[in-house]
C-alpha cells in the first residue's frame, strides 16, 4: 500500500497559551478531495499552515508524502497552498502572472493555465483588479495548479463567492484531480458543507481545536444514523450506540446516533444522515441538524 498523502499523528501546536490544535491525529490517502470543516476557531487554518510548513506544531508529528513539511525547494515544489485572501498582484494580468510562475516554478505548466482560464472565458490580458470574484479566484486557482503540486491545500477559498462562482471553481477542482490520475491530493477548508458534499470523498471535521471525525465520507455515513421515536429513556440504546446530538420534545427523540453495530429497538424509525446533518451534530452548531426530511412520529413538527 502507498504512503497516505497527509498523517498527522498526537499534533499540537499552541500560540503562548492558547492552543490551536491538540493531540490532532488525521490521514487523508492519496487521489482523495479531504473536506476540512469545523467552527471558527477551530484550528483549520492552523492545520493547513502546519502541512505548509509554514509554522511548526510544539508536539507530536506531521508528514506530506512522506516528507516533514519544511520551507525548502524540494517540498514546497510538491505543495499548492492558496491563502483565502488569494494573493495576486491587482495591475497585473493573468498572462503575467503566468509568465512570472514559469521563472519561479520548475515543473511550471503555463499551457494548462492558459487552457482552464481560455475556456472559463477568463481574460487573460486584463489586470486581475478588474475581474469579478470568481474570475480572480480561477487565475488564482489555475496558477496553483500549474505548480503541478501533488498536495493542494486550499483555505476558505469560496467563501466570497456567489453560487455560480463557487460551482464553476469546484468543477475545475474536480477536474484537475481527475486528470492526475489519482496523484493529486486535495485539502479544502469550507463552512460551505453544501458544496463540500457534492465534491469531497474524504472528511476531517475539528472541533475544540481536537479531531472529532477523520475518514472517507461513505464510511462515515455509513456508521451514523438518525434515529425518531417516542420520548424515552435512552441508556439500553447508548450500550451499544454512541449519541452524537440529540434533539428531544415533550413528546419525541431525533437522535443522530453512530452505530455500534444493529439498532434492534423495534420503536425508532431509522434514517440514513446526511453530510451536513453529521457535520452540524458534532459541532453542536447553534440550533438543531436540518432534520426535515424526516417524518414525524406521534406528532407535527
Amino acid at each position: 500500500m502507498s504512503l497516505p498523502a497527509i498523517k498527522t499523528h498526537c499534533l499540537t501546536k499552541r500560540y503562548r497559551k492558547v492552543i490551536a490544535l491538540q493531540d490532532c491525529s488525521v490521514t487523508v490517502p492519496e487521489g482523495r478531495i479531504c473536506a476540512l470543516v469545523g467552527p471558527n476557531g477551530a484550528g483549520k487554518t492552523t492545520l493547513l499552515r502546519v502541512l505548509a510548513g509554514l509554522v511548526r506544531p510544539v508536539a507530536g508529528s506531521v508528514a506530506v508524502l512522506g516528507a516533514v513539511p519544511r520551507q525548502s525547494p524540494d517540498f514546497l515544489a510538491s505543495i499548492g497552498y492558496l491563502a483565502q485572501n488569494m494573493p495576486l498582484y491587482r495591475r497585473l494580468s493573468a498572462e503575467d502572472h503566468i509568465r512570472a510562475g514559469a521563472h519561479m516554478n520548475a515543473n511550471w505548466d503555463a499551457a494548462s493555465a492558459r487552457d482552464r482560464l481560455n475556456r472559463l472565458d477568463v481574460p487573460l490580458n486584463r489586470a486581475v483588479g478588474t475581474l469579478s470574484g470568481g474570475q480572480h479566484a480561477q487565475v488564482a486557482l489555475a496558477l496553483t495548479l500549474a505548480k503541478r503540486p501533488r498536495v493542494l491545500l486550499l483555505d476558505e477559498p469560496v467563501a466570497a463567492l456567489d453560487p455560480l462562482a463557487r460551482r464553476q471553481f469546484l468543477g475545475t477542482l474536480t477536474a484537475a484531480v481527475a486528470d492526475s490520475g489519482g496523484e493529486l491530493t486535495v485539502m479544502l477548508s469550507s463552512h460551505l458543507v453544501g458544496d463540500l458534499e457534492r465534491v469531497c470523498d474524504h472528511l476531517v471535521l475539528l472541533a475544540a481545536s481536537r479531531v472529532q471525525l477523520c475518514g472517507d465520507t461513505d464510511d462515515l455515513l455509513a456508521t451514523h444514523k438518525i434515529l425518531v421515536g417516542a420520548r424515552k429513556d435512552t441508556s439500553a440504546l447508548e450500550r451499544t450506540h454512541t449519541i452524537v446530538h440529540a434533539e428531544r420534545t415533550a413528546r419525541q427523540d431525533t437522535l443522530l446516533v453512530r452505530l455500534g453495530g444493529p439498532v434492534i429497538d423495534p420503536g425508532y424509525e431509522i434514517a440514513d444522515v446526511s453530510l451536513e446533518e453529521l457535520v452540524l451534530g458534532y459541532m453542536g452548531a447553534g440550533g438543531p441538524p436540518a432534520y426535515a426530511h424526516l417524518t414525524a412520529i406521534g406528532e407535527d413538527r
